[in-house]
């Protein structure tokens, strides 16, 4: 569904991202890790079609993005860590404007069933300057998945939601991928890669360190049978380095 062949991204004589290879097939949630300034958001740019790569291609569920960037952006949807609404459309408003773009033919049955599963059937009328941070995040989402797209990029999605919408956010990811969507997720919050997702791509300075499923980098990478996320990801970023707690030595 994903598939990235030598991803290559240069800004000027900065390499950002070199020579990335990944995929990321039907069902399956890859968590996208890495130290800050280790080419998360470029990566997810570059295979959103957001910004074209230096060099490399990304095939969105067989699509080439560069030759056909139209019908391979139909079949995606990306998330951004800052949701972008139009300030002068209600709730609905914007879901009517994404299906006549998408020409999303069902578009009200499918509307009001994302409404009710994220929790903002009742916020229908209001524009976007009533709501909350975590409801316009909820919007955002509401509207990206209106399509149905079959490949879906995560990036910090959890941002402003509160404990149950953290909670329903994690169910719609996990009932993405049973229903056969590839996704990939990119947050800082390990526990959360740990509990949704079933591979992971580690990155470090624009390279890849670990791609495989959770197991495969855990044996190769844990000291330990039962390691959580976080220390394997400081094991193979080679910082084993524990942030103390603040107020102890």
């Amino acid at each position: 569904m994903i598939e990235v062949s030598s991803l290559t991204k240069c800004y000027g004589e900065f390499t950002a991202v070199r020579d990335l290879s990944f995929a990321v097939q039907a069902g399956e949630v890859m968590g996208l890790v890495g130290p800050n300034g280790a080419g998360k958001t470029t990566t997810l740019r570059c295979c959103t079609g957001v910004i074209p790569p230096t060099r490399g291609t990304v095939r969105i569920a067989g699509i080439d993005l560069a030759t056909d960037p139209v019908e391979a952006k139909r079949q995606l949807a990306f998330f951004p860590d800052e949701p972008r609404l139009f300030e002068y459309l209600t709730v609905w408003q914007h879901l009517v404007f994404v299906a006549r773009l998408y020409r999303v033919t069902d578009f009200p049955a499918r509307a009001q069933t994302l409404l009710a599963e994220l929790e903002i059937s009742d916020q229908r009328d209001l524009l976007p300057g009533a709501l909350s941070r975590g409801m316009k995040q909820k919007l955002a989402i509401a509207c990206g998945l209106l399509h149905a797209p079959r490949v879906i990029f995560f990036d910090e999605p959890l941002t402003g939601l509160d404990p149950a919408g953290i909670r329903r956010m994690k169910d719609t990811m996990r009932r993405l991928a049973r229903e056969g969507s590839a996704l990939i997720l990119s947050s800082h919050l390990l526990s959360l890669l740990e509990e949704v997702c079933s591979h992971v791509l580690i990155l470090k300075q624009g390279e890849k360190i670990a791609d495989g499923s959770l197991a495969e980098v855990r044996a190769r990478y844990a000291r330990q049978t039962d390691a959580s996320l976080e220390d394997v990801f400081f094991t193979a970023t080679g910082d084993d380095r524990i942030p103390p707690v603040l107020g102890q030595p």
